[in-house]
């Protein structure tokens, strides 16, 4: 056992000394400086080791047990303190600190190294080969010569003793360093040096690898830098150095627009890409348009809107006659928009009461608990997220109904009353996807799509876009656009609608979709579920002639230049009649605007003429001015005739009646099916159908038939006409195809009224589908229908009963003058409207029998009107 020897204390902060190799040390503290002027004084032999932490002041707590003792070599003396050169002997373990004021002293016992078990064990050999080879590519990677790193090696040949030099050479905190001093057994501290080794050559090598791609870099730029100032010289030796104002102000342009990340990001690279390429290459003018495009986007541009209720109503009312749902959807909008911002306001202001209500740094009792406060932010930010998310979604209507009836005007005043700007996008025959989303870069004279066109020519990102004709979309080899609108008008996918030229994502939400269609039913069914439909019917004859007093005339003075004249031209209400019913027909007004303006222009060529026209235009005016009437609008019959039914029917024009006539052929014998009939023989009674009559006509007319043979004796049918008998059914304007259901009941009761020998009633029309066991089934169009009629001086109406909640869509003046009876059997139908006896003016059979349950279905309908 090795005997203790009292030593002076030499603490080291942040550093460990091993034995071997020697060291430089810098001794600054008063009470380090006279440990050492003592073991200059004796044997030159101090204990070194290391101090916990970097405390100025050293006590024996802060002091590791185990440390070296080293041997004092050459000391040179500064203003600062001693620098030392010290060589560590051997580890050595302090049994206790004594303290003489600021020196400190140990008594230290040496700790000899354990040795591995057999010197000659292969994988102790293993090891120390190993670590040697470790140790030489570690002094390689420093710039070391391989013949000093050899001679090195062969000096020190203990493994305990190598294992330490390597260890101090190591860069590594002082507690690894600490814990590898005080491994005693070899084998364990060359695997721990080996471990930290092998680390260290891993981080220079990965340093090395950085510092190489560091300085790629840089010789590339300034590579770039010095062919870009060449660049620049030669570009103002040819006079084009204006092309670096117009990049300064791109740039300066892209900075100033608060632009999405992704859409920065972009910019910049295809800025980047602008800078490299010369002015002259087609590339650079394919980039630079393609900037504009970016930089002349409203990204953050907004109108500001007028959330004003009674205003927008004024707006609304003073543009358009009539429309109450579509002005009501639209002040509903409105509404919903304001109380939006309010709630917004409403949440930023709980927000600064929250703020404003937090305790004070006294702890004042008045404050508010934090945990309430904290709450009631947490509640006003959860607030004010929800209703921005909300109030940047607008709604996406779709106006459908037949033309002329204000669909497209009435998106103008909706963009008026709102405050937003209006964009009109025409969609009628587009037949490519690249029209909606854009043409890729990659073609020659690509561009943006019209979504996008439209947006930059409105210059904010809230404008009233009209997509004019949705239903008129077709589809060709180049794409599907109906397909393209389906990102575009999808509330929950269209804030990061991606032009294909943009090749960016851009925020949809905000602009205000209003598409406009005819029909529905050209429309694909998966967009026509993202559009809230709002449908258009028919002007009545009394609301033509307001639309036309109120805007109609007065724009087309206007136009003309008559308004100016004194006295100014104007239309007596008869003159205006006469044009609606017999120069016009049509559900809407456009066609009357064009009547109206075909006069005005007569006039103004009189007034140029200098010539005195009369200033009021009357009926007989009309006929003087745009010759006779060109319009033959259907009348009801001038008397009730057999086998002769007035059915109803509905065109994109509108509505309107038309006649079905039968009639009943006696054969004499049995009829077989003839050369150029429609329909074969139903037993002994054969079919003809004439005036072009669609497939569900056709059907509806053989369903007809059958009721009426099968109910022949109930229906009062002689036997001797349902058998040997040859019926035909024509339906007029036979140029014109027709087709439907609705007629069945028009063209039972005609076929039933021939065979029976009873007259119809010349002043009601009907519709309805009808089955084999007679029951008469819903329809569509009931509003345009019934328009029709009335116009047409029809008086009774005969509705399927699950079609009388349609009624509410038709004009009360409309209602008031008509009779509306619901049917819910064929039964029921011709009691109505077969007369009994021979042909005659119904006005004296007009009282005739009704079910019980019939003339309750009227008592509703006049008690409505």
């Amino acid at each position: 056992m090795s005997e203790h020897i009292k030593l002076p204390v030499l603490p080291m902060r942040g550093a460990v000394v091993y034995p071997g190799p020697a060291v430089s040390v810098a001794v600054s503290r008063a009470g380090t400086s006279k440990a050492v002027e003592e073991a200059l004084n004796g044997d030159r032999r101090i204990f070194v080791v290391a101090q916990r932490g970097d405390d100025e002041a050293v006590s024996a707590d802060s002091l590791h047990t185990l440390g070296v003792i080293a041997r004092v070599g050459a000391v040179q003396r500064g203003i600062g303190g001693l620098q030392l050169l010290i060589s560590g002997e051997t580890r050595a373990v302090a049994s206790n600190y004594e303290s003489d004021g600021e020196l400190l002293r140990a008594r230290v016992r040496p700790v000899a190294s354990l040795g591995p078990v057999r010197a000659d064990d292969p994988s102790f050999v293993a090891l120390n080969q190993e670590l040697r080879l470790r140790a030489l590519e570690l002094g390689k990677q420093r710039g070391l010569s391989e013949e000093v790193l050899n001679k090195l090696l062969e000096a020190v040949q203990d493994p305990g003793a190598f294992a330490d030099l390597v260890a101090s050479q190591l860069e590594l905190p002082a507690s690894e360093h600490q814990m590898i001093l005080e491994t005693i057994s070899v084998e364990e501290r060359m695997r721990k040096v080996l471990v930290r080794l092998q680390h260290q050559i891993d981080v220079h090598h990965s340093q090395k690898r950085i510092q190489q791609q560091v300085n790629e870099e840089l010789q590339g730029r300034q590579k770039e830098m010095y062919l870009r100032e060449q660049l620049k010289a030669i570009q103002r030796e040819l006079g084009d150095d204006d092309q670096d104002g117009d990049l300064t102000e791109l740039r300066e342009k892209i900075a100033a627009l608060q632009l999405p990340k992704e859409a920065r990001e972009e910019a910049e690279r295809e800025l980047g890409r602008l800078e490299r390429a010369g002015p002259q290459s087609t590339e650079a003018q394919v980039i630079r348009t393609y900037l504009e495009w970016l930089v002349e986007l409203p990204w953050n541009e907004r109108s500001e809107e007028k959330l004003n209720l009674k205003e927008a109503e004024n707006i609304l009312a003073e543009d358009h006659f009539g429309l109450s749902d579509v002005k009501d959807r639209v002040l509903e909008f409105l509404s919903v928009r304001q109380l939006q911002q309010r709630a917004a306001a409403a949440a930023s202001a709980a927000a600064a009461a929250s703020a404003a209500a937090q305790p004070d740094a006294d702890g004042s009792p008045e404050a508010s608990e934090p945990a309430e406060v904290a709450e009631a932010a947490r509640n006003a930010e959860k607030a004010d997220k929800a209703a921005a998310a909300s109030s940047r979604k607008s709604p996406i209507l779709l106006f459908t109904g037949p033309p002329g009836v204000g669909k497209t005007s009435i998106a103008k005043s909706i963009a008026r009353s709102l405050n937003r700007e209006y964009v009109r996008i025409a969609l009628g025959g587009v037949r490519d996807e690249a029209d909606i989303r854009g043409h890729r870069r990659t073609y020659v004279g690509a561009m943006p799509g019209r979504i996008i066109q439209g947006l930059k020519r409105a210059g904010t990102k809230n404008p009233v876009v009209l997509l004019d004709e949705i239903d008129k979309l077709g589809a060709s080899h180049h794409g599907d656009p109906a397909s393209a609108l389906l990102e575009v008008l999808d509330p929950a996918q269209n804030h990061d609608f991606t032009d294909h030229y943009l090749n960016v994502p851009f925020d949809l939400s905000e602009v205000l979709f209003i598409a406009t269609a005819n029909m529905l039913h050209t429309i694909p069914a998966p967009l026509l579920d993202r559009m809230e439909v709002v449908e258009f019917s028919g002007y009545t004859e009394r609301e033509k002639l307001e639309i036309a007093k109120r805007y109609l005339v007065p724009r087309q003075l206007a136009e003309s230049g008559l308004d100016r004249q004194s006295p100014p031209p104007s239309f007596e209400p008869e003159a205006l009649t006469l044009l609606i019913s017999g120069y016009t027909r049509e559900s809407g007004v456009r066609k009357l605007e064009n009547q109206i303006s075909a006069i005005t222009r007569k006039l103004a060529r009189a007034f140029a003429s200098e010539q005195t026209p009369e200033p009021v235009v009357t009926a007989e005016r009309v006929r003087e001015l745009l010759g006779r009437p060109r319009v033959h609008p259907e009348q009801i019959a001038a008397r009730d005739e057999v086998g002769v039914a007035t059915g109803m029917y509905y065109t994109p024009v509108g509505g309107d009646i038309m006649f079905v006539e039968a009639a009943l052929r006696h054969l004499g014998a049995p009829a077989r099916q003839r050369e150029g009939e429609s329909t074969p023989s139903l037993g002994s009674v054969s079919l003809i159908l004439t005036g072009q009559l669609g497939d569900v006509m056709r059907e509806s007319a053989r369903a007809a038939l059958t009721y009426a043979t099968t109910h022949a004796q109930q229906l009062g049918i002689p036997r001797s006409r349902t058998s040997a008998s040859e019926v035909h059914v024509h339906v007029p304007a036979g140029a014109i195809p027709k087709d439907g259901p609705s007629a069945g009941v028009t063209i039972a009761t005609a076929l039933i009224s021939a065979m029976s020998g009873r007259p119809v009633r010349r002043d009601l029309a009907m519709t309805g589908e009808i089955t084999l066991t007679g029951r008469v089934l819903p329809i569509g169009g009931v509003k345009e229908k019934v328009l029709g009629a009335h116009r047409a001086g029809v008086r009774h109406v005969i509705l399927p009963e699950r079609n009388s909640a349609d009624l509410v869509d038709v004009p009360e003046e409309v209602l008031k003058e008509l009779t509306v009876h619901f049917a819910r059997t064929l039964d029921e139908v011709l009691e109505l409207a077969l007369l009994s006896g021979a042909a005659r003016d119904s006005d004296a059979n007009r009282g005739g029998p009704k079910s019980e349950r019939i003339g309750t279905a009227l008592g509703v309908i006049e008690g409505y009107a």
